[in-house]
């Protein structure tokens, strides 16, 4: 097991591109991934898991089909398993995303924007 520490910035600092989740640490079967957001997701869901979204750094809004969650600094929120939705950032975002292992970002939607998976940074 490796006990070494995670400092956040520093992984921040070393990805570049938005909408591409990386991989910082693992526990049990959860992934921990940094990943910078700036403009429009796609619509997707999970239908198999949870989605939990922690802004680092910027603003963060989550939308739903009949709402939408806005989020800060420090601020966290679990999107549940099944429900649609789709982030949005209009000035760029540091994201820490907490989901188990090999789940897809943009769920069965695919696309463009979807990232490779177990990609650590």
């Amino acid at each position: 097991m490796d006990r070494t520490v995670v400092n956040l910035q520093e992984k921040f600092s070393r990805l570049t591109e938005h909408w591409a989740p990386r991989v910082i640490a693992e526990m049990n079967d959860y992934q921990f991934k940094v990943v910078r957001l700036q403009g429009d997701f796609v619509w997707h869901d999970h239908p198999e898991t949870d989605e939990t979204f922690l802004v680092i750094e910027g603003s963060l809004r989550i939308d739903f089909p009949d709402r939408a969650v806005q989020l800060g600094p420090g601020e966290l929120f679990v999107v549940p398993k099944g429900t649609r939705h789709k982030p949005y950032a209009q000035d760029e975002v540091k994201l820490l995303l907490i989901e188990p292992r090999g789940v897809q970002n943009t769920g069965n939607e695919g696309g463009d924007r979807t990232a490779a998976n177990d990609i650590w940074i």
